[in-house]
């Protein structure tokens, strides 16, 4: 039997003019934007549609409106498909939260509050503790790990996303990822990018944010689902509201266990993934990690047609 399984896009994923389409054609995405809006304090709206893009990379503006994006477009393939029917999802990073939502783990009201918690302690904790990101193409996870091992000594860093196979992000102190991209270029890799961020995302330097964050998740409900989120702390199958409270906690200094997690919902059954929500940044990665696997995106009027059960 076929499994589709929906995939969320995480930070990186925006543009200027994400959503507008949506909004001016469809009054259920102009509702969930009005909405974000209140929620969050400041005109998404505005920024997400005319930028400027520098207000749109802002992490604290980004995150939320990725997030509101990806339930829009979801809302509205609900309204186009009818009985609308997937088997499993995931996200990636932020993504995870429109992955809860979409499995009924949360509402979108508590899933965007959380959001804005996050992306605004993310901001602050980047700020306070500098740091930065890069990434390494054309190298293996385990000779990486000891090189961020090795680089230790200068300074904080680790794996931070396992994006698919030799497309690996590593991430922590400025002093410590430069080391960690010198070694890496010694030993082969044969690519090693400096990525443009406003802080070490998925390392030990978001501790602030993460007990943030953790403060108020403990003031919402995270329900079991029905169908198997998995996350990316894990990358393993999981239907427990609490099990979900951990590790949205855990992701924020954890590694994004990302290509095992696509391999293990495709081992799981997944026969056709589909990512939700701006861009195509996961299109590419599962069609690195098994290119005999459809993944579709929708996150325009037009890509409403592609979904089929």
């Amino acid at each position: 039997m076929s499994k589709i399984a929906l995939i969320f896009p995480g930070q990186g994923s925006q543009y200027v003019g994400m959503g507008k389409d949506f909004y001016d054609q469809f009054p259920a995405a102009k509702t969930l934007y009005e909405k974000a809006n209140e929620i969050l304090g400041f005109d998404l709206i505005k920024i997400s549609f005319d930028g400027p893009e520098d207000a749109l990379k802002q992490t604290k503006v980004t995150q939320p409106a990725i997030f509101v994006h990806s339930l829009v477009t979801l809302e509205l393939l609900k309204e186009k498909v009818k009985n609308l029917s997937f088997q499993m999802t995931a996200g990636h990073s932020l993504g995870e939260y429109s992955a809860l939502v979409a499995a009924g783990a949360l509402s979108f009201e508590d899933a965007l509050k959380i959001v804005k918690v996050r992306a605004a302690a993310m901001q602050h904790a980047g700020e306070i503790n500098k740091g930065t990101m890069a990434a390494v193409i054309g190298m293996d996870a385990e000779p990486l790990g000891k090189i961020c091992c090795e680089a230790y000594t200068s300074g904080v860093v680790q794996c931070a996303n396992y994006n698919s196979p030799g497309q690996i992000v590593i991430s922590g102190s400025i002093d410590g990822v430069k080391k960690a991209m010198e070694l890496a270029k010694e030993k082969g890799a044969r690519m090693v990018k400096e990525l443009v961020v406003s802080g070490a995302f998925h390392s030990p330097l978001m501790e602030s944010a993460k007990e943030e964050v953790r403060k108020w998740l403990d003031t919402i409900t995270l329900h079991d689902t029905a169908i198997p989120v998995y996350p990316n702390v894990t990358a393993r199958s999981a239907k427990s509201g609490r099990e979900f409270k951990n590790l949205l906690i855990d992701q924020i200094t954890a590694p994004v266990k990302w290509h095992e997690t696509i391999v293990h919902m495709i081992a799981d059954g997944a026969t056709k993934f589909y990512e939700i929500g701006p861009g195509n940044v996961l299109q590419g990665l599962v069609k690195r990690i098994d290119k005999n696997i459809p993944c579709e995106c929708i996150g325009k009027p037009d890509d409403l047609e592609k979904f089929r059960h």
